[in-house]
């Protein structure tokens, strides 16, 4: 027991609100189909199609917010997880979600790998100075 005088021993804060467990905002599921698609640096970003998430009675309030972030600004998966303060597992599934229904979609950042050479940007930049 504690020595608040009720007996009651809190493993909260008051301040905290109703604690929900992540398990329950994914409906139990740990992964979606497009889990494979979703590290933390994949960008999210909403289709331009895309209508009022919140009529959609299957759609949870985390889901309409992060169609809502998304609307305003592609956001990877891992601010979408620190803005909504969620872990990162729950975001990849509610994002697979969302994919399902076509109301986002996922890219991947070009890696620097991939990039074109200063080299030759600067190759072609004189070249075209040249013409």
């Amino acid at each position: 027991m504690s020595g608040d005088g009720q007996g009651r021993d809190h493993w909260f804060d008051d301040e905290a609100g109703p604690v929900v467990r992540p398990y329950a905002m994914t409906r139990g599921r740990t992964t979606s189909a497009a889990q494979h698609r979703l590290d933390l640096i994949a960008v999210v970003v909403t289709e331009t199609h895309a209508g009022d998430p919140e009529a959609d009675q299957m759609l949870s309030p985390e889901h309409v917010d992060i169609v809502g972030l998304c609307r305003s600004a592609p956001q990877s998966v891992a601010e979408l997880a620190a803005e909504l303060d969620l872990p990162i597992g729950v975001v990849r599934v509610l994002v697979g979600d969302l994919v399902a229904k076509e109301l986002v979609h996922v890219t991947r950042p070009v890696p620097p790998a991939e990039l074109p050479d200063e080299s030759i940007l600067r190759n072609v930049i004189n070249g075209l100075r040249a013409l």
